[in-house]
């Protein structure tokens, strides 16, 4: 299942992707949810769905909002698994089979696999390494780690058991940003097991510009708040140190003009940023040309996320003490 809204430039290469999966064609459905695409995306889909060599169907999303488009997916599928699919994401020739076969041998409620995060020039690649290194997004598995498998708190892509939804409900269409995140912390909440397996693999496009990335990370950290609220709990230890790195910088300068003195901000501020460059530095050394925008890359990734999650605490701190809405619950099998 595909949410997709003007992605004309990716969409037959998404396409070309499942249909060239290992998995059986005659069991394999995708449902391409269109947000309303005014750049020829709904007419390829549909050109695509003509063409007969994929079992292939169009469900419009009329309120253009990502948790609308996948709930709606959801319900128009027909079969047992679920695979969610960005519209710019390519999946390797195997992910569906090896997804299926993952959900087979551990029973578990949800799995996925390894996204290699790609970027085409300069300032992209140096995106892309920072995203996909632990000094940028601490130890997310599906970005992080190359080899292995493992219980986990989350995935991206993940494929699910459509019994999954029945138990826990759909996801939460409140939340423009991190809809996943609130699902699968409902899921292990509800005592499903959420496995990941780097055999599983895909790749996917970053954010071409810095500003971009500061905007995604920005919105992820400002819409975790409301996931933690909805959950009344924290997925995991990683999500509050933007924030805590946010807030000890700027209490350094505070503390720096009372005192008169510069002795904290420039301890707080160089020892953040100095271990940025040598973080950057590190994991930039396959790629030289990108090495001098990576640790600007993982500044921001950290300060916008951290900043997002304190406008956050602040934008909904009416929902605290169980006033926020909740989405369904249940308990897995």
């Amino acid at each position: 299942m595909c949410p997709v809204r003007d992605e004309r430039a990716t969409i037959d290469a998404v396409l070309d992707a499942l249909e060239q999966q290992t998995y059986p064609t005659d069991l394999l459905e995708v449902v391409v949810v269109d947000g309303s695409s005014t750049d020829g995306t709904r007419e390829r889909v549909l050109d695509r769905a003509r063409a007969g060599r994929l079992r292939l169907r169009l469900v419009d999303n009329p309120r253009l909002v990502t948790p609308v488009a996948l709930n709606l997916g959801i319900e128009a599928a027909l079969g047992e698994v679920i695979v969610l699919v960005g519209g710019h994401t390519i999946v390797a020739p195997d992910f569906v089979e090896r997804s299926v076969g993952a959900l087979d041998e551990t029973g578990a409620a949800c799995v996925g696999g390894r996204i290699e995060t790609l970027g085409e020039g300069r300032v992209a690649r140096a995106i892309a390494i920072a995203q996909s290194s632990r000094a940028g997004v601490g130890g997310v598995a599906f970005r992080t780690v190359d080899e292995g498998a493992m219980r986990v708190d989350t995935v991206a892509y993940g494929a699910y058991r459509r019994e999954v939804f029945d138990q826990i409900g759909l996801f939460d269409e409140e939340l423009v940003r991190n809809q996943d995140d609130e699902l699968n912390f409902r899921l292990t909440q509800a005592g499903g097991l959420i496995w990941f397996d780097s055999r599983i693999r895909s790749t996917y496009r970053s954010r071409a510009t810095l500003p971009r990335l500061a905007r995604q990370y920005h919105d992820y950290g400002l819409y975790k708040v409301l996931v933690m609220q909805k959950r009344r709990g924290v997925p995991a230890p990683r999500h509050l140190v933007p924030a805590g790195a946010v807030l000890v910088l700027v209490a350094s300068i505070g503390v720096g003009a009372l005192s008169s003195s510069v002795a904290v901000p420039v301890a707080a501020w160089g020892s953040y940023l100095g271990g940025c460059l040598l973080a950057g530095t590190w994991e930039a050394r396959r790629d030289i040309d990108a090495l001098p925008i990576v640790p600007v890359a993982l500044v921001a990734l950290h300060l916008p996320y951290g900043v997002g999650f304190l406008r956050g605490l602040w934008r909904f701190r009416d929902r605290w003490g169980g006033a926020g809405r909740q989405a369904g619950v249940g308990t897995m099998p």
